[in-house]
Parts: C-alpha cells; sequence; structure tokens
C-alpha cells in the first residue's frame, strides 16, 4: 500500500503497446490510442519520465489526479516501467488500470475487470512479473481473433483493416470513457455499462 491513503492516492493508467512508428498503427498498441485520447480530454502533454522509461502526462480526470503513462520500452518488457511509476508517484496497486488489446472479445467490445490470468498476453505477463501480482483492473479492448489460420501473434502486429479503422475512433473514446467511469465510480458502474 505504500502507506498512502487510497483516497488521496493518484491513480495510474497504463496503456500497453509497442514504441516506435512501425508499431503505432497496429492492432496491439490500442492501449496506448486509449490513453492518448484521455490525454487529449485534458489538453495534456507527454514527457519523458526521468526514473521509468515511460512517457507521462500527470492530469487530473473526472477530479481524481491520474498518471497516463506509456511505457517506452517493448510489450514483452512493459513490468519494468509500470512497476517504476507505481513507486515514483506511490500508487498503490488497487489504482492500477491497464488498457491494452483482447484476442478473445470481439472487435469493438469492451470488458473491465480486476485481476486474473495474462491469457498470452506477453505485456500483461510482464506487468505481473514486475508487480508480482495480477490483482490489478484491466480495461480489455477487443480487437477479435484473426482470420483463418493466421498466427495471432502475426495478426496483433499488423495494422487494422479498413472496416476496422472506420470504427476505431469511436472504440478509444468508449474505451477511454469506461477508465473515466471505472476511476470516478468504481468497476461495478463500468462493468455495467460497457458488459451490457
Amino acid at each position: 500500500m505504500h502507506g498512502v491513503s487510497t483516497e488521496t492516492a493518484p491513480w495510474l493508467v497504463v496503456g500497453l503497446g509497442n514504441p516506435g512508428p512501425d508499431y503505432a498503427d497496429t492492432r496491439h498498441n490500442v492501449g496506448q490510442l486509449v490513453v492518448d485520447e484521455l490525454a487529449a480530454r485534458c489538453r495534456g502533454k507527454f514527457a519523458g519520465h526521468k526514473r521509468a522509461r515511460a512517457q507521462v502526462a500527470e492530469e487530473r480526470l473526472q477530479g481524481q489526479r491520474v498518471i497516463l503513462a506509456k511505457p517506452s520500452s517493448y510489450m514483452n518488457e512493459s513490468g519494468g516501467p509500470v512497476k517504476g511509476l507505481l513507486d515514483f508517484y506511490k500508487v498503490p496497486l488497487e489504482h492500477l488500470v491497464v488498457v491494452h488489446d483482447e484476442l478473445d472479445i470481439p472487435f469493438a467490445a469492451l470488458r473491465l475487470k480486476l485481476g486474473g490470468g495474462d491469457n498470452g498476453h506477453n505485456g500483461l505477463k510482464s506487468v505481473r512479473r514486475s508487480t508480482g501480482t495480477g490483482d490489478w483492473y484491466r480495461v480489455r479492448v477487443g480487437i477479435g481473433r484473426p482470420p483463418g489460420r493466421q498466427d495471432p501473434a502475426d495478426f496483433v502486429l499488423k495494422p487494422w483493416g479498413s472496416v476496422e479503422r472506420k470504427e476505431l475512433p469511436l472504440l478509444v473514446v468508449e474505451a477511454a470513457d469506461a477508465v473515466e467511469l471505472l476511476v470516478h465510480e468504481g468497476l461495478e458502474r463500468a462493468q455495467n455499462r460497457y458488459h451490457a
């Protein structure tokens, strides 16, 4: 708990993805798009963090202090930056929200949960390894399963299809809304709205 009351402790909202322009438009980077949307709502600007390999914007969402973060490391090394930011900002684990792509949810659907497995997601595995637990919030953004026999590992690193691209802006806005609702009103309220 870091000795900080959860009432006053900030939230850390992490958008998972891979760094650099080659990955910016891929399905695996949808978590970062959501964090970008949240920053845009506050007119926030990301800056490199001195102690953690991450781009960070410190903002207020719904009156709550929130650190928005995009690790600058590759997906499978996301845990180090997340742990560094948790420690630096004294964020209790119950205020950590990880936004990520999810193969087992249809494209454009959202699911929120506390804890759970990694489901083969290397970013989640890395965060679990670094924090020593999986007990943090996840906002799971559905990207659907790859068509035919395409390898899921290839699928997540491919750019969005043309049909997906049309719906993507709305999906990103909805996921950002879900993060705000989770932080402001709790998991149950957010699940009731987005699991319908």
